[in-house]
């Protein structure tokens, strides 16, 4: 019985004690077609890399109202700091090679999570078809 006692009184010690495993928050999910318009930047120069053309497509929808339907507004990019430390966010996060593939040849509709791990807010990126 002096066993069970004292395990017990262990196992609450070390759950109070253990810091708690907390979910990263969750600050923006969206959806947008990657169209024509988002594949060139504003010069009409060719953009190659998928954060670029992801950078491009937000920036097309909340600084030049270029946009194709399915677009969604986001709360995090409209900023333009935000937008230029997408790809840092990107790398903190995750997009499959295809996916990147496939962004960047366009005609597809991808889903941003934007979270915040209390550390770097990253970015995960899939194609939906």
């Amino acid at each position: 019985m002096k066993l069970a006692k004292t395990l017990i009184g262990a196992l609450t010690a070390l759950s109070l004690s253990a810091p708690a495993a907390l979910a990263d928050d969750l600050l923006a999910d969206y959806v947008a077609f990657i169209g024509q318009a988002d594949l060139h930047n504003s010069k009409g120069a060719r953009l190659s890399e998928p954060w670029q053309i992801l950078r491009q497509d937000r920036a097309n929808y909340h600084r030049f109202g270029i946009s194709q339907p399915g677009d969604e507004w986001d709360p995090i990019f409209k900023d333009k700091g935000n937008r230029a430390i997408m790809e840092r966010m990107i790398q903190h996060g995750s997009i499959s090679a295809s996916a990147g593939r496939d962004i960047v040849r366009g005609g597809v509709m991808v889903r941003v999570k934007v979270y915040d791990n209390g550390k770097n807010d990253y970015v995960r990126v899939t194609v939906t078809r």
